[in-house]
């Protein structure tokens, strides 16, 4: 190997990890924003503003890369794969809405009473749900080792919604793990739907129509008339541009380079960085409490996490992934990107 090749290799691998490390703190800081944006804004219209936005400015330059993402040699499919079809669009609108409205929706509606590390450990369930929806829809048998996960994550389920009932906030608690088993669902049945095989435009047409969904929905609930604009603060508006630019592009591009260079474990390991990174920064930067039932029940979670993306260390490079997703839960293969998202 050439001098040449090997300062290449190691300046792709450097990126690599750089690129995990904005996976890391940027999708976990994106519940931080969200909870700072809904202190003023309306959780439907902040998060449906946030990723109609960010579909339209990811959408064309997805058609870029999917057009010519395939060589020279192959321009006919490529140009065939920028180019969604009607079957494209309505599969992706169907995952756009559970993940994106069902999901990410449920959890921006539930961190205005929610502090935003709390939420980040509850959606940290969704490869749990994401073993329970495959077992019917994909014939996947629940082993052993998925059994203990199920169980481990069930125990610290249990602990944090106790400690939701004693705080006031089990309305909230109930919410985001509807909005977890939302996201599970839609990731499980992506399987299934001709959604657009290039990740990143996938994810485009996933943010539009899931941002089209949650701004009728806020406009239909009286969201908009109930928003006093010359009240809002800077910090709402920043919160916001922060989601749609480093939370929503910027990460997912991340999280796409890191997942084409390191192995699926490696990457896998966000889904429980993350929650721990959002409740650091609840505790520093908005001074929220954690109490030590909370501190538990995270814990019980956070291994049941570990344990079920830990199944196949064998993976070396995943499909592409799209938007915020965690990796399925039997088989790794990296999926769509956060409830962030995120």
């Amino acid at each position: 190997m050439s001098n040449n090749d090997t300062a290449a290799d190691t300046r792709s691998r450097v990126l690599s990890w750089i690129a995990l490390g904005v996976v890391y703190l940027v999708w976990g800081s994106t519940y931080l924003a969200i909870r700072v944006g809904v202190g003023h804004l309306p959780p439907l219209l902040f998060a449906g503003t946030r990723y109609v936005i960010a579909g339209a400015l990811l959408y064309p330059i997805a058609r870029r890369a999917a057009s010519r993402g395939r060589g020279a040699a192959q321009d006919g499919a490529a140009q065939d794969s920028a180019r969604p079809g009607a079957r494209a669009w309505l599969a992706g609108a169907v995952i756009g809405i559970l993940l994106l409205f069902a999901g990410n929706g449920g959890v921006t509606v539930a961190e205005t009473r929610l502090p935003s590390g709390f939420a980040a450990v509850l959606v940290a369930t969704v490869p749990l749900w994401m073993i329970v929806f495959a077992w019917p829809m994909q014939h996947q048998r629940i082993s052993l080792r998925s059994a203990a996960a199920l169980a481990v994550g069930l125990g610290g389920v249990i602990v944090l919604v106790g400690g939701g009932t004693a705080s006031g906030h089990i309305s909230g608690v109930i919410l985001v793990l509807g909005a977890a088993a939302a996201w599970g669902f839609g990731s499980v049945l992506s399987h299934r739907l001709a959604v657009p095989s290039h990740a990143m435009l996938a994810a485009a047409i996933e943010m539009l129509a899931g941002g089209v969904v949650l701004l009728a929905v806020g406009a239909g609930s009286g969201e908009f008339a109930r928003v006093h604009w010359s009240s809002i603060p800077a910090t709402s508006w920043i919160a916001l541009a922060y989601l749609i630019g480093p939370g929503s592009i910027l990460a997912f591009t991340a999280y796409g380079y890191a997942l084409s260079h390191l192995p699926v474990t490696t990457v896998s390991t966000y889904a429980y960085v993350n929650p721990v990174v959002a409740v650091l920064a609840g505790i520093v930067i908005l001074g929220e409490q954690f109490t030590w039932r909370e501190g538990l029940g995270a814990a019980l979670v956070l291994v049941s996490v570990i344990i079920t993306l830990r199944r196949s260390h064998g993976a070396s490079r995943p499909a592409p992934a799209r938007d915020g997703e965690i990796p399925e839960a039997e088989t790794l293969p990296a999926d769509t990107g956060a409830l962030s998202r995120r």
